[in-house]
C-alpha cells in the first residue's frame, strides 16, 4: 500500500510537468501558427467560391467553415492528442528549443505563409543540391510524416464546399460511399505529395547548412523523433477534422 501510495504520489507531482512542457512544445513547435496559417488559406479558399456560388450556397460554406475551424477548437483537439500519443514531450521540447529546432520551425513557418504560398502557387523552383544534401534529404523525407500532413490539409480545404453541400442537402453522400471517397482521395493527395516532396523539402530548409540539416534528420529518425512525429499526424488529423460534420465539432 505504502509503494501504490508513493507511485500515485510521484504521477500526481509528475503530470502537471508534464502537461506544462506539452503546452509549451505546441507553441515552440509553431502549432497557432501553423493553424494561423491555415486560417489564411481557408479564407483564401472561401473567397475563390464567392462569385461562383448561388449567395446562399456562399454564406453556408462560410458558416460551416469558421464553425469547423474555429482557432480555439483546432487548439483544443490538437493539443488533446498531443496528450493522448506522445508519453514523454521533453525530448522534441528540447529539440525544438534549441537553436536548430528554433530554425527548423523558422523555415517551415515561413513556407506557409501566405505570402509566400502566393509567391509559389505554380510550383516551387527546382533546387540544385550536393549528392551528400540529397542523401540527407531522402532520409528526412523517410522520417517526416509531410505525405500525411499534406494531404490532412488540402482534404480539409477542398472539402469546405461538400461540407456545406452536405449541411444543405442531408444525406448527399451516404456514409460509406463519403468514407470511401475521402480513403481515395487521401492516398492520392500522399502521393501527389510524395512525387516532389525532397525538392519540397530542399525548398524549406534551404537555409540549413548540409551539418544543421544532418543533425535534424537524426532527430526525426531518432524513437523519440518517430514519437514526436507520430503523434504529430494525429493531432493535424484530429484539429482538422476530415470527414467529420461541422455541427459534430467542439
Amino acid at each position: 500500500m505504502r509503494r501504490l501510495f508513493s507511485l500515485l504520489l510521484l504521477m500526481i507531482c509528475t503530470m502537471p510537468v508534464w502537461a506544462d512542457s506539452l503546452d509549451q512544445l505546441y507553441k515552440v513547435a509553431g502549432w497557432p501558427d501553423q493553424r494561423a496559417h491555415f486560417t489564411d488559406a481557408v479564407s483564401a479558399a472561401q473567397q475563390r467560391y464567392r462569385n461562383s456560388l448561388p449567395p446562399a450556397v456562399y454564406q453556408a460554406l462560410v458558416n460551416n467553415s469558421n464553425q469547423r475551424f474555429k482557432p480555439q477548437a483546432m487548439d483544443a483537439r490538437a493539443l488533446a492528442q498531443l496528450r493522448s500519443n506522445l508519453a514523454n514531450p521533453a525530448p522534441a521540447l528540447a529539440f525544438f528549443q534549441s537553436p536548430l529546432g528554433r530554425k527548423v520551425v523558422a523555415a517551415e513557418l515561413l513556407a506557409t505563409r501566405k505570402d509566400q504560398l502566393a509567391k509559389n502557387a505554380k510550383g516551387l523552383p527546382k533546387m540544385q543540391a550536393s549528392d551528400d544534401r540529397l542523401l540527407i534529404i531522402g532520409h528526412l523525407a523517410q522520417a517526416l510524416p509531410a505525405r500525411e500532413a499534406g494531404a490532412e490539409v488540402s482534404l480539409a480545404i477542398a472539402g469546405v464546399a461538400a461540407d456545406s453541400l452536405s449541411s444543405m442537402i442531408p444525406g448527399l453522400f451516404g456514409g460509406g460511399q463519403a468514407q470511401g471517397m475521402l480513403d481515395g482521395q487521401r492516398q492520392r493527395l500522399m502521393n501527389q505529395v510524395g512525387e516532389d516532396l525532397n525538392n519540397t523539402l530542399l525548398y524549406v530548409y534551404r537555409g540549413l547548412s548540409d551539418a544543421e540539416l544532418e543533425q535534424f534528420s537524426t532527430f526525426a529518425e531518432s524513437p523519440e523523433g518517430q514519437a514526436y512525429y507520430k503523434a504529430a499526424v494525429a493531432a493535424v488529423r484530429a484539429a482538422l477534422a476530415v470527414g467529420q460534420q461541422a455541427s459534430d465539432l467542439k
